[in-house]
């Protein structure tokens, strides 16, 4: 890892932003994208190593993924920040603001405590080409189903029936991009806490590389009756401290002995990755407003089962 270099560096960086926010896993892309260049890469990227300072590269970046999201949901964390200091201030859980605070911390707990207990296991013993391409797969057939459940769940609903959270969301109207943050914040604060509990749960598949984060957030917020934009915005603003705060443990690793000789490759790496990090949150939020996750779920079938094959019989 001593000799990654710039190129090797910026994309990882540029596609570890992408993958991170679009649901199609991060980690199971940065397994499997070095397994299958082969080579070089496969030797200086192999995040399954003892000690690996590909790994401690790789969470990183999250730091860069995290800054993006914060600068793009800015007004919102301003708004959730106050919120959370003001409960605390007055004992209460009384606003919008003050309710969504809380509902991202149950949320991301469970994820917190459970990456604490299983991340070296799930990476050094699943982190490796091929179970990531077999979770890749997976996380295709969750996507599609989540997406099949929730279409099923919409045809089949009598008219008038409501779930207690907007499940619907045209262009324009309740959950577009154009909506006003502080009307999506206020939809996202009247869950309960049993379901934000669930929906931040779901994070914890992802630990498994090939299992997406934001994928399987969004098919657990469509389930529970959330449009489209409204799961992937609560999606990414829980996110936001599960990807800050893992990158946070892994940065002193970077000034260490795994950091050695690469600190200016991961600062290239970290660029790109803010900026593919950024155009990515801002693209999706504009694309769910009246698309799917199935596109996704196709993608991740297609590229799982073909690196699955190719992996098996070279």
């Amino acid at each position: 890892m001593s000799d990654l270099t710039y190129l090797e560096a910026i994309v990882v960086g540029a596609f570890q932003g992408v993958t991170e926010l679009f649901p199609v896993s991060s980690l199971g892309h940065s397994v499997l994208v070095p397994a299958l260049v082969g080579g070089r890469w496969a030797r200086d990227l192999d995040v399954s190593a003892p000690e690996s300072p590909y790994l401690a590269f790789i969470v990183g970046l999250h730091v860069a993924t995290a800054a993006a999201l914060l600068i793009f949901f800015r007004r919102d964390w301003l708004r959730i920040i106050a919120g959370f200091i003001s409960s605390l201030r007055h004992r209460r859980i009384h606003t919008s603001s003050e309710r969504l605070a809380w509902l991202l911390i149950v949320g991301t707990i469970p994820v917190g405590v459970s990456g604490l207990l299983l991340e070296h296991l799930f990476r050094t013993t699943l982190g490796r080409p091929i179970p990531a391409a077999a979770f890749l797969i997976a996380n295709g057939v969750v996507l599609y189903v989540g997406e099949r459940l929730r279409h099923r769940a919409d045809t089949t609903a009598p008219v008038g029936a409501s779930s207690g959270v907007p499940a619907a969301a045209p262009a324009d109207g309740p959950g577009s991009a154009r909506d006003s943050g502080a009307v999506a914040d206020t939809r996202l604060a009247r869950m309960s806490l049993s379901q934000a509990t669930l929906i931040g749960s779901a994070q914890i598949l992802a630990l498994l590389a090939g299992i997406s984060r934001s994928g399987v957030t969004m098919v657990a917020g469509l389930l529970r009756g959330l449009s489209h934009t409204d799961a992937a915005r609560f999606s990414f603003l829980l996110a936001t401290p599960v990807i800050l705060a893992a990158g946070a443990l892994k940065i002193p690793d970077l000034f260490g002995p795994l950091g050695a000789g690469i600190h200016g490759p991961i600062i290239a790496g970290s660029i790109a990755s803010f900026v593919s990090a950024y155009l990515a949150v801002r693209f999706l939020t504009r694309y769910f407003e009246t698309r799917t996750l199935t596109p996704f779920a196709v993608y991740c079938l297609l590229f799982g089962t073909a690196s699955l094959l190719w992996l098996v019989v070279r």
